[in-house]
């Protein structure tokens, strides 16, 4: 019998925690990266997103496969009601942890100067550095992730994201802030900054940047080591909720080598495809630097013509830098829904992995609907709102502040990015369920195919003086489009289940469609009216424009789904209290 006092969460249950932590941790991302970017500025910013470009790549090849694996197997061996295999996966991950967050923060230090060179930049080296050691830390954190959530308890995971997000806040901001004023002091008592001769505070910002954003590296890595911490603590302290009664009546395990291979055998093709995506990203981020590169070298006249305001008081060497920084900023708000999406298909391993190992096929439809749905729900009017409020929603974080004159070359980066943005959030979720089924295979080879198709477009419109940096947005398009194409059919073909496309794919579109046309058109009609007023060297006026566009457009997207039934009763039973909130929803005909 399951012990009734252990925590388990349901798949749309675990998912809302994980929800509402990401969205808490992304809130504290953007209180980090405002200030921190108008503090290191675009072009130190660049130097950021350059190192993290590497760090990636690596933390997936260290860690990717092994945290789905050990929640895959725990999920099934408890539905199985195996829990001393469950007791020996914990223990027998930890040593496939640690040995591979040692090989891989040594990894990260050996590549960081060939790095360094691929993207033409010696002054991201500093980042790379600091930033290595978060990849052994974010190791042992997920011993403990990896295991509660294949437990159902997806609280651990979320409070220690939560704690990492905080203390990478503290300590960037200070760190960077500490670096900055000690170049400053340098500058300022006419001593070299960091080995440089400088004349001029421009010069001094040059040689200032590299350190300010290795700073901000430095938060990244002790924010880990709180995260670290905490579930060091909460696993010594909670425990795991196995009852001494459940491992006396569970059969005996079936050894620790066994073990072992089965979660190495499982993780290869998880970090395989997780590996192709990274590696993607890393060629995406050399790509583009190396093709921007190319073009500034080429046309420097053409491009200060076509960024003449932006590029004012910008050095010809950091040109390059500045539109690399410049299309980081849309990546801020570009990565922020998948972050969302991506806990539906955290939470949905062990759901669909319990179904899949009692054939539960029923649970299988509907816990592969409600993921599908429940994505778009979220991808469709929050995409599209980005889209149609870019230019005024960058304005009023990046406006006030050194980063202002890189807003008008990342609001159409940002605004393509935000209609297409459903793409990118549909494709980890469906690359959990695949892992969930035992076909980790499907998303290595739609990854792999997608990947080659973005590095040529990469390769040949970034280089095109009048695209640049925009060319990386059509490359990522059709990358998951190839993406979801493949494994979507995957899905159906495997699981031999019938999906409502109306239900999951067009009336979240539809809605979502009204949503961004009432942003729009509210933040038209407040624009016009509203005086204008400034606080802080912020636009008031911009402010409150954006907050009834987005509150009004939030109103049609909710009314329009309640008015086409758009959202099922199995999500809402899934959710804490659900029945309840079902039966009301249905007494009034707005559920489907």
């Amino acid at each position: 019998m399951a012990n009734q006092n252990r925590k388990s969460q349901s798949l749309l249950n675990g998912a809302l925690v994980l929800s509402l932590s990401t969205i808490i941790v992304k809130i504290i991302g953007v209180i980090y990266k405002i200030p921190l970017t108008n503090m290191i500025g675009t072009v130190g910013r660049g130097y950021f997103d350059s190192a993290y470009s590497l760090y990636v790549p690596i933390y997936t090849i260290s860690m990717a496969g092994l945290p789905v694996a050990v929640s895959k197997m725990v999920s099934q061996e408890m539905a199985l009601g195996h829990f001393r295999d469950v007791k020996l996966i914990h223990r027998v991950s930890k040593r496939l942890f640690l040995m591979m967050g040692i090989i891989g923060t040594l990894a990260i230090l050996i590549l960081a100067y060939p790095y360094a060179l691929s993207v033409k930049s010696t002054a991201v080296i500093p980042s790379i550095l600091v930033i290595g050691p978060s990849i052994l830390f974010c190791c042992i954190m997920s011993i403990y992730r990896g295991y509660y959530n294949g437990l159902r308890n997806m609280t651990p995971t979320a409070v220690s994201q939560v704690f990492e997000a905080l203390g990478k806040l503290v300590f960037g901001l200070l760190c960077s802030r500490a670096v900055i004023n000690y170049g400053y002091s340098r500058f300022n008592a006419g001593l070299s900054v960091f080995g440089h001769q400088v004349s001029n505070e421009t010069e001094a910002l040059s040689a200032i940047y590299p350190y300010a954003a290795a700073g901000a590296t430095a938060g990244v890595m002790l924010g880990t080591v709180v995260g670290m911490i905490y579930l060091l603590i909460l696993g010594r302290i909670k425990g795991d909720g196995i009852t001494k009664t459940e491992l006396a009546t569970a059969p005996k395990p079936i050894g620790s080598s066994i073990i072992a291979s089965k979660l190495i055998k499982f993780s290869i093709p998880v970090i395989a495809s997780s590996l192709v995506f990274s590696i993607t990203n890393l060629i995406d981020a050399v790509t583009i630097q190396n093709r921007l590169a190319h073009v500034v070298a080429n046309n420097m006249q053409f491009i200060r013509q076509l960024y003449s305001a932006e590029l004012q008081g910008v050095l010809d060497a950091d040109v390059k830098g500045f539109l690399y920084g410049a299309y980081s900023l849309s990546l801020d708000f570009k990565n922020l829904i998948p972050s969302i999406t991506l806990t539906l298909g955290v939470s949905a391993i062990p759901a669909i992995s319990a179904a899949w190992a009692t054939r539960d096929k029923n649970q299988i439809r509907t816990s592969v609907e409600s993921v599908l749905r429940v994505t778009m729900l979220v991808a469709m009017p929050c995409g599209i709102g980005m889209a149609v409020l870019a230019q005024p929603i960058l304005a009023v974080f990046y406006g006030g502040g050194v980063a202002a004159s890189s807003v008008p070359i990342a609001a159409p980066v940002m605004a393509a990015y935000g209609f297409t943005i459903f793409l990118i959030a549909l494709s980890q979720p469906m690359t959990n369920m695949l892992q969930a089924i035992d076909k980790a295979n499907v998303p290595l080879v739609s990854l792999s195919i997608g990947a080659v198709a973005k590095v040529i477009s990469n390769f040949v419109l970034v280089a095109i003086p009048k695209i640049n940096v925009n060319g990386a947005v059509i490359g990522t398009v059709i990358c998951y489009v190839i993406i979801d194409t493949i494994n979507l059919l995957a899905i159906i073909k495997f699981t031999r289940i019938k999906i409502n496309f109306i239900s999951v794919f067009v009336k979240p579109t539809f809605c979502g469609l009204l949503c961004g046309l009432g942003a729009y058109t509210t933040f038209a009609v407040c624009n016009r009216f509203i005086p204008q007023i400034n606080l802080g060297g912020h636009s008031l006026k911009t402010i409150l424009c954006l907050c009834f566009a987005i509150g009004i457009g939030g109103i049609v997207y909710v009314i329009s789904m309640l008015f086409v039934k758009g959202i099922a009763k199995d999500d809402i039973i899934m959710l804490p209290k659900g029945e309840k909130l079902a039966k009301v929803l249905a007494k009034y005909g707005f559920i489907g």
